[in-house]
C-alpha cells in the first residue's frame, strides 16, 4: 500500500512540473525542520518571563506533539525503511538516514525537557505550589485520597495479572500503565506482576489536595493508585509494593486502501481498531523501575530494537498538563477578551451587513460567537432555503452543529461536508456523522484519494423569488473551542463571484465524479488540486518578470508549514531574481534562508506565543497593487496536490490592508519571533536598536482599535 502511494506522488510531481525546477539537496528534511518547531514549543516553556500556567502548557504541548510525532511521521519513516532502496529511489530521501538524525535530536530533546520540567518544578515551589508523591501525604492527605480512591476511582480501576493471562493485553497508545510488582519481605510466597490503566478518560489527571493556608499541594492520578495498591491487591497477602508508569506508542497511520471493495465508513471503523492494536514504535518507562520488572515486560512485549525503548522519568505522558488547573497560580496570562466586530456590534442582521459589506473576522481577537450568530439568524431566516458547510475538526459540545440541527428543525436543507478521515478526530467525527443524519443533515464523507480541507460555508436565501448568496472562507476550522486559541482570519462575504465558486466545490462534493470539470471552471479561488499550484506557479513568475524589468516586487508567505520541494524551487528562484521574500512559518520549514547563492533576499521568521499561529496568507506585491489571499492550504505536497484546499482572493482594499498590516506587525516582531535559519538555531529576532515588539499583543491593540 505505501509502495503504490509513493510512486503515484512521483508521477504527479513529473506531470505538474518541469523537473528542472526540482533542485536536490537544497532542503531540509520535513521531519528534522518538525523537530526544529517542537523545540520553540519547548523554548516556550523554558521562557521564565511567560506566565506559569502557560509554561506548564506549553509542556504538554511539547509532550503531545511528539507523541504524534511518533505515533505518525516515525513510523512512516520505519514503514519506508521497510521498503529499502524503493522509497529512497521514489521518495528521494533516505529514511534510515532521517531517523537516525531524529532519534539524535530527540534525545536532546528530552534531557533539555527534564531540565525546563525540574525548573518549572522550582517555580512552582515559590508560589507555594508542590506536587506530592503517595510517600509525601501527610495524614489529613492520606485520608483524603483513600476516601477519594474508594468513591471516584475505584470502579474505573481493573488490575491485570500478568503471569495468569495467555497473551499479554494490547496497549492501547493513548494511555499510561503502572507497572506493579507485587512481593513480601520475607519472601514466604513468589512475586508477583500486575498492570494497572491509569483511568484518564474518566477523571482528571491532577487532584487538588487539602492544603496548608497559602499552599496548594497536588497529587497525580498515577499517584492516588500507587498510595492505595495495598487495598487493591489486599487479597494476595503481599506487604511490598513497587509501581512504575509505562507507555507504549503505536503507528497511527490509517490505511485506507481504495482498490478494496467496502465503504469508506467501514474502512475506517476498521483502520481506527487496527489503530489500536498498531505496531510499538517507541516504549517508555520510569528509569527506575524494577529490573526483573522490566525485564518480564521487554519479554512479553517482544521489544528487541534499542531505538524503541527509552528510559524516562517519573511522570510520562504530559499532555494533561496542558489544562494544568491554572487557578492556583497568581500570574496569569493578562490577554484581553475577545471583541464583537465593530460592524457587528449592533447589527439586528449579519446578512444585511454583509449585502452590503465583506467583513474579516480575525480570531481569536475577535469572537467566534459572530459566526455561530451568523448561522442561528440562517437557522430562522424565513428566506433562508439552504445551508452548506464543510467541517474538519469540531468541538465536542458543538454549538455550530446546535444551530444546522436547528435549522433543519425550521425546515432548511442543510448539508455537512465531514471529513471522516481528520486524523485522530475519525471517531469523534464517525459520532457526528450519525448524530446529525439523525437530526435530518444530508452528510457528504469526502472524495476517495483527496482529503476535503477546505473551509466554506454557502447559506442560499430567496428574495423576491431570486437567489441570493452569502457565507464564509475561513483558514482555520468552525471550532468554538479552538477559536479561542487559534490565530485565524474569517471572510464574512456575499461576493458573487466567490460564492459561485464555493457552490461550483459543493457541487463536486456531491457528486466527485464532476470533480475536474466543475473545479476547473472556477473563475475567482485558487482550488486544490486543480488549478493551485499552477496558479502560484504563475504568480511567483510574475513577481520574477517584475524584479528582472526593476519593477515593484515581493512576496510574502504565511503559513504552518512550507515543504512542497516544486513551490520551494520557485521561491528560490525568485530570490535569485532580486525578488524580497518573507516567510512567516509556524511549523515546517524546509527551505535554506541562508545560501546567499540562491536565497539572498529571503527573511524568515516562526512566531511561537501563547496564541497558535494557524493562519494562511499570500501576499504578491504585483508593482504595488498587491494580490493578496486568504487560505486553508499549507505549501505541502499534500495540501496542494491530494487534498481539497482553496485559496481566496480579497478584493475590499480596507481588508486587504489589514491583513498586509498584521503581517507587517508579525514581521517585525523581536519578541516570540525566532529566525530560521539553516542550522535551525531557534535565535530570537535581533532587537538591537529596536523597540520591543510582541506580535500578538500588537494586533490585539490593532484590532482593539479598527
Amino acid at each position: 500500500m505505501v509502495q503504490k502511494k509513493v510512486v503515484r506522488k512521483k508521477a504527479v510531481h513529473k506531470k505538474v512540473v518541469q523537473k528542472k525546477n526540482v533542485q536536490k539537496e537544497k532542503i531540509i528534511a520535513r521531519d528534522i525542520s518538525w523537530l526544529s518547531f517542537n523545540d520553540r514549543v519547548l523554548q516556550e516553556a523554558a521562557d521564565t518571563s511567560v506566565p506559569l500556567a502557560e509554561r506548564m502548557k506549553f509542556i504538554g504541548i511539547f509532550s503531545n506533539n511528539l507523541e504524534e510525532f511518533f505515533r505518525v511521521r516515525v513510523a512512516t519513516l520505519r514503514k519506508m525503511v521497510a521498503l529499502g532502496s524503493k522509497a529512497k529511489m521514489n521518495l528521494e530521501v533516505n529514511p534510515q538516514k532521517i531517523l537516525k538524525e531524529v532519534q539524535k535530536k530527540v534525545i536532546v530533546q528530552n534531557k533539555k525537557f527534564e531540565t525546563t520540567w525540574n525548573e518549572i518544578l522550582k517555580e512552582l515551589k515559590k508560589e507555594n505550589i508542590n506536587f506530592v508523591t503517595d510517600k509525601k501525604l501527610n495524614a489529613t492527605q492520606k485520608l483524603f485520597v483513600q476516601n477519594y480512591y474508594n468513591e471516584e476511582v475505584k470502579s474505573n480501576v481493573v488490575p491485570l495479572m500478568l503471569e495468569s493471562l495467555n497473551s499479554f493485553p494490547v496497549l492501547n497508545d493513548k494511555s499510561i500503565y503502572l507497572a506493579c510488582k507485587l512481593s513480601r519481605q520475607d519472601e514466604k510466597i513468589p512475586y508477583k506482576f500486575a498492570l494497572v490503566s491509569i483511568p484518564l478518560r474518566n477523571l482528571s489527571r491532577l487532584l487538588l489536595l487539602p492544603s496548608k493556608p497559602k499552599t496548594q499541594d497536588i497529587i497525580l492520578l498515577e499517584d492516588v493508585i500507587r498510595f492505595c495498591l495495598p487495598n487493591i491487591f489486599s487479597f494476595f497477602n503481599y506487604d511490598t509494593f513497587s509501581a512504575h508508569i509505562i507507555k507504549v506508542t503505536r503507528d497511527a497511520e490509517i490505511d485506507i486502501d481504495n482498490d478494496v471493495p467496502g465503504s469508506i465508513i467501514e474502512k475506517l471503523h476498521k483502520g481506527i481498531k487496527n489503530r489500536k492494536k498498531g505496531k510499538p514504535v517507541r516504549f517508555v518507562y520510569d528509569k527506575e523501575i524494577d529490573p526483573t520488572l522490566f525485564a518480564y515486560l521487554k519479554k512479553r512485549l517482544n521489544l528487541t530494537s534499542k531505538e524503541n525503548i527509552v528510559a524516562g522519568g517519573r511522570i510520562q505522558n504530559y499532555k494533561d498538563f496542558m489544562h494544568f488547573p491554572s487557578q492556583v497560580i497568581s500570574k496569569k496570562s493578562s490577554r484581553k477578551k475577545p471583541i464583537v466586530h465593530a460592524a457587528l456590534k449592533q447589527a439586528k442582521s449579519i446578512f444585511k451587513v454583509i449585502a452590503k459589506q465583506d467583513v474579516m473576522l480575525h480570531f481569536p481577537y475577535h469572537s467566534f460567537n459572530s459566526l455561530i450568530d451568523m448561522l442561528r439568524e440562517a437557522a430562522i431566516d424565513p428566506d433562508v432555503e439552504s445551508i452548506k458547510i464543510t467541517c474538519y475538526r469540531l468541538a465536542s459540545r458543538s454549538k455550530i452543529m446546535h444551530a444546522l440541527t436547528n435549522a433543519v428543525r425550521n425546515g432548511k436543507k442543510v448539508t455537512v461536508m465531514l471529513e471522516l478521515r481528520a486524523r485522530f478526530d475519525e471517531e469523534a467525527n464517525l459520532d457526528w456523522k450519525v448524530r446529525l443524519e439523525d437530526a435530518g443533515v444530508k452528510v457528504l464523507i469526502g472524495i476517495p484519494n483527496l482529503k476535503v480541507h477546505v473551509k466554506i460555508c454557502v447559506i442560499k436565501k430567496s428574495i423576491k423569488k431570486q437567489p441570493v448568496y452569502y457565507g464564509f472562507i475561513s483558514t482555520g476550522n468552525v471550532n468554538e473551542k479552538t477559536a479561542t486559541v487559534y490565530a485565524d482570519h474569517c471572510l464574512l462575504t456575499a461576493d458573487k463571484n466567490i460564492m459561485a465558486d464555493a457552490n461550483k466545490i459543493f457541487a463536486v462534493l456531491e457528486n466527485p465524479a464532476k470533480k475536474d470539470a466543475l473545479l476547473k471552471t472556477c473563475k475567482t479561488l485558487l482550488v486544490s488540486p486543480t488549478n493551485m499550484r499552477v496558479h502560484l506557479v504563475e504568480l511567483i513568475n510574475k513577481e520574477i518578470k517584475n524584479a528582472k524589468q526593476k519593477k515593484e516586487s515581493g512576496i510574502i508567505l504565511k503559513v504552518n508549514s512550507l515543504s512542497d520541494k516544486l513551490l520551494i524551487a520557485k521561491l528560490y528562484e525568485a530570490a535569485n531574481a532580486g525578488v524580497p521574500v518573507k516567510l512567516i512559518v509556524r511549523g515546517i520549514c524546509s527551505m535554506l534562508t541562508q545560501n546567499k547563492k540562491i536565497t539572498k533576499n529571503v527573511q524568515a521568521i516562526s512566531i511561537i506565543d501563547e496564541y497558535l499561529e494557524h493562519a494562511r496568507v499570500f501576499v504578491f506585491n504585483n508593482e504595488g497593487n498587491e494580490k493578496v489571499f486568504l487560505s486553508s492550504a499549507d505549501w505541502m505536497q499534500r495540501n496542494i496536490d491530494y487534498r481539497i484546499e482553496i485559496a481566496c482572493p480579497i478584493h475590499n482594499k480596507i481588508l486587504k490592508q489589514q491583513l498586509i498590516d498584521i503581517l507587517d506587525i508579525q514581521l517585525s516582531d523581536n519578541t516570540k519571533a525566532r529566525v530560521l535559519d539553516n542550522k535551525q538555531k531557534n535565535e530570537y529576532a535581533p532587537t538591537t536598536g529596536r523597540k520591543k515588539i510582541r506580535s500578538q499583543v500588537a494586533i490585539a491593540n490593532y484590532i482593539n482599535g479598527l
